[in-house]
């Protein structure tokens, strides 16, 4: 697994422009932040799939895309694999994913708060992704819409791509927090995403061993999957750079 990561700008390479804009959450009765990555030369006249990249706890819609532990160089990422062929011009949504009805931020780390990011499916599939499908122009359909997430974002991606594998056809999760639930597997071949890529840092001192505890179910469960191990990667940007760098060329190309 490559690790060598094209995190600069390129002389001649045009780079996606980052936007910000906010929907109505009908799950939390108000209107939630997002930012969006659109292509360079993006135009309404061509269709593009579409990403979902989560965040982790008591983050937010900046920090997979503006702001991490250091410089985030997702744009730079996305943008260099686009521009080597590598990978094909695609939308990139950053959410909210904290989704209360009753608070808007995260408060703690206890079971109500967790129970607040994992109702994100529901904010996802009701409210964000009708709001990026009638605002953008986007391709629709499980072979065009791929989630990832990092750590309480991976949990969350985890979760999502297990629910609703008719919605998204490529799953990933970057150091996931424990706490998915569920069979870790899918009903069949024809269900399971095509691509389901897990990655961990070896110096991630925050969740430990937990995305190979993920990793050891699907396995026992003979579900085919990337297993990514981020030598040196703790849990925090070098191994977010280290996934997007490459689950940005893998997905979207199943036949």
């Amino acid at each position: 697994m490559k690790r060598i990561l094209q995190n600069r700008k390129k002389s001649g390479v045009k780079y996606g422009t980052v936007k910000s804009g906010t929907y109505y959450s009908t799950t939390c009765n108000r209107n939630k932040p997002y930012n969006i990555l659109l292509p360079a030369n993006y135009s309404e006249n061509k269709k593009y799939p579409v990403l979902y990249v989560l965040h982790g706890y008591w983050e937010n819609q900046d920090r997979m895309i503006i702001k991490g532990n250091d410089t985030m160089y997702t744009k730079q990422i996305i943008g260099n694999a686009i521009a080597d062929g590598e990978a094909e011009d695609i939308i990139v949504v950053f959410p909210y994913v904290y989704s209360s009805a009753t608070q808007e931020n995260c408060s703690a780390m206890d079971d109500a708060n967790n129970e607040a990011y994992d109702n994100f499916i529901n904010d996802l599939i009701k409210d964000l992704m009708p709001h990026i499908e009638s605002t953008y122009s986007v391709k629709t359909g499980r072979e065009n819409t791929a989630i990832t997430g990092f750590s309480m974002g991976g949990r969350e991606s985890l979760l999502i791509g297990m629910q609703r594998s008719d919605l998204f056809g490529y799953v990933g999760a970057i150091c996931p927090a424990p706490g998915v639930t569920g069979s870790f597997k899918w009903n069949s071949e024809k269900e399971a995403p095509p691509l389901l890529f897990i990655t961990a840092g070896s110096n991630d001192t925050v969740v430990y061993s937990n995305p190979e505890n993920y990793h050891n179910n699907f396995t026992k469960n003979n579900v085919p999957h990337i297993w990514h191990y981020v030598n040196s990667g703790d849990h925090g940007d070098n191994s977010i750079h280290a996934h997007l760098y490459n689950y940005i060329r893998f997905i979207f190309k199943a036949n």
